[in-house]
């Protein structure tokens, strides 16, 4: 919720007038729960939603990062009330632990906008493109030069990176949703 990259999202989508929320997953920060190794955490993704929803009535454009991309994207590919999805610095290979897609297909025809840096360890590009093949049209899928997993620098081009993450995400929602 507080990762720099996760709040230069939520400021992305905010400077449209959207309700943005971040929230934490079970056992983070001060929440309640025990973590669950993305299988609980589906229904804190469909909570938030439902929770959007009842509040504001409106659409929802969900994103998230890494770890909340994949599962995030799990609990929402498919829900009518989702109308876009956004995945940052998805993970294949994270800790120990391996992220698969196979849900992607059943995302359908929502837009899809994937933004992952081109020297991001826990998704190597050519393992990542292959991967997004399974999601359906449309989809858009931005490497962003020189960034790492956290949209960092690198030693060889050591700006940070998150202003064009955050720009990126800006004019994909501004040209997708005539916004």
């Amino acid at each position: 919720m507080h990762t720099k990259v996760v709040y230069h999202a939520a400021k992305a989508f905010s400077s449209f007038g959207l309700p943005v929320l971040r929230f934490n997953f079970r056992g983070t920060g001060l929440s309640e729960g025990v973590h669950d190794n993305g299988y609980g955490e589906v229904d804190d993704v469909r909570a938030a939603v439902d929770w959007l929803t009842e509040t504001f009535g409106l659409p929802v454009l969900f994103a998230g990062f890494s770890f909340g991309a994949n599962v995030g994207l799990r609990a929402t590919c498919g829900d009518a009330r989702v109308r876009g999805l956004v995945g940052l610095g998805l993970p294949i290979r994270a800790m120990g632990r391996d992220y698969s897609y196979e849900f992607l297909p059943a995302c359908g025809n929502v837009p899809k906008l994937f933004v992952s840096g081109d020297h991001d360890k826990f998704c190597p590009q050519e393992m990542l493109e292959s991967v997004l093949v399974e999601a359906g049209e449309p989809k858009k899928i931005v490497w962003v030069k020189g960034a790492d997993h956290f949209f960092a620098g690198t030693p060889q081009s050591p700006d940070s990176k998150l202003g064009v993450m955050r720009d990126t995400v800006r004019a994909w929602v501004a040209e997708t949703f005539a916004l």
